[in-house]
């Protein structure tokens, strides 16, 4: 078979599972070639990614969790300064420390009647039109809404950062030169903004907040602070978008499954969330480099090489999993790891699961009778796995 896991068009329409039940069979620590780079081995079972993820003493999240890099796009990358992802411990740990508080399972549930609202607002905008683009109307609203409202800005203003993130996302190949790191760019020149706003009147945000902390006894610089303001922009929309967008499809899809789930939507949703969650696995990989030589499933994995993590693969890897090509709303058991594992565990996660039910509620109870206008167009990025649009018909339930 030939294995490819670089050519967005291999996740032209998802990931491409053939390629990973091939890799999981026949070589699940494999050495992938890479035009203009050194090569990568792409770790697919999902022993082997739970092992990489969890040992930061052997692979590194530094220099970058990417195979290629945005940020070095943006102008050969920003010398001593680095964003929290891509830190390792104690560094990682203090940045961490500074924002843990804000995304805790208490801290998410606080925001539950808000988000509840939010996500209300956003079928109200749709619903009487009886068409839409799921993705941009519906799935990436919720996410660009509420971390616009973490960070204390206009809610129109996420919407128009969350579209940044699409190009920071998208292949090089697949857009204009340098188109990446202009949007990085673009964001840190909102960002100062932001820092000009919140110092001159800081508010109870965590914008203003992450101005004020100390590291190591001293404030954050401006660098710092934008870095962090990537992250949390850009990190803060891939989940949430691409799992409620890529999980519609999947009810779609399934329309047994959709009407198991409807017919208790509230006992049932908690399982069948996380089987969405490990079914469309919205981040593909996570690249880590091997800080001194290491072996790995009988591999000789050698100082410096990158390694590269394959969510998609290991969800649905059947020596971890009953039936993994099965999509099962009622999994009981479902230790998936769409969220990574160890210290580089999405620190989001419990936010973006109180985020994705309260859509799904609102969609899957107001919403009926969906039928695709035209066939999903897939964001071409080997990163990042989800529809960039979703034209959707559908009746007011």
């Amino acid at each position: 078979m030939k294995i490819d896991l670089l050519d967005t068009a291999s996740f032209a329409d998802g990931q491409p599972h053939a390629q990973f039940a091939w890799l999981r069979e026949n070589d699940p620590v494999h050495w992938h070639e890479e035009p203009g780079g050194p090569g990568f081995w792409a770790v697919t079972r999902f022993e082997d990614v739970w092992a990489v993820d969890r040992d930061f003493q052997a692979y590194s999240s530094e220099p970058t969790i990417m195979i290629h890099d945005p940020l070095a796009e943006a102008g050969g990358g920003f010398g001593p300064y680095k964003m929290m992802l891509m830190m390792d411990p104690p560094d990682h740990t203090a940045f961490r420390k500074l924002i843990r508080s804000e995304f805790t399972l208490p801290s998410a549930k606080l925001r539950e009647a808000r988000i509840k609202a939010l996500a209300k607002q956003i079928v109200d905008a749709v619903i009487d039109k009886g068409e839409c683009d799921f993705v941009s109307d519906v799935a990436g609203e919720m996410p660009s809404f509420v971390i616009a409202e973490l960070m204390g800005l206009p809610l129109d203003d996420g919407r128009e950062l969350y579209k940044l993130t699409e190009a920071i996302h998208t292949a090089p190949e697949a857009q204009a030169p340098g188109a990446g790191g202009a949007a990085v760019m673009k964001m840190f020149e909102y960002g100062r903004g932001v820092i000009d706003e919140k110092r001159a009147r800081p508010g109870d945000d965590l914008a203003s907040r992450l101005l004020a902390c100390e590291v190591d006894g001293r404030r954050l610089d401006d660098m710092e602070f934008l870095l962090f303001f990537l992250l949390l922009v850009d990190a803060g929309g891939d989940t949430t978008r691409n799992l409620l967008s890529g999980g519609l499809l999947a009810l779609m899809q399934h329309p047994d499954q959709m009407a198991w789930l409807k017919a208790d939507l509230p006992g049932r949703l908690a399982t069948a969330r996380e089987e969405m969650l490990r079914w469309t696995s919205p981040v593909i990989y996570m690249r880590r480099t091997a800080k001194h030589d290491v072996e790995l499933a009988g591999k000789t994995i050698r100082a410096g090489q990158k390694v590269v993590m394959y969510f998609g693969s290991a969800n649905r890897d059947p020596a971890h999993f009953d039936h993994p090509e099965r999509f099962d709303l009622s999994r009981a058991v479902n230790a998936h790891n769409a969220f990574g594992a160890g210290a580089h565990a999405c620190l989001g996660q419990h936010i973006a699961r109180v985020e994705i039910d309260a859509m799904l509620v609102e969609v899957l109870s107001r919403m009926t009778d969906f039928e695709l206008a035209a066939p999903p167009e897939w964001l071409a990025s080997n990163f990042i796995s989800g529809p960039r649009a979703m034209p959707l018909k559908f009746r007011a339930a």
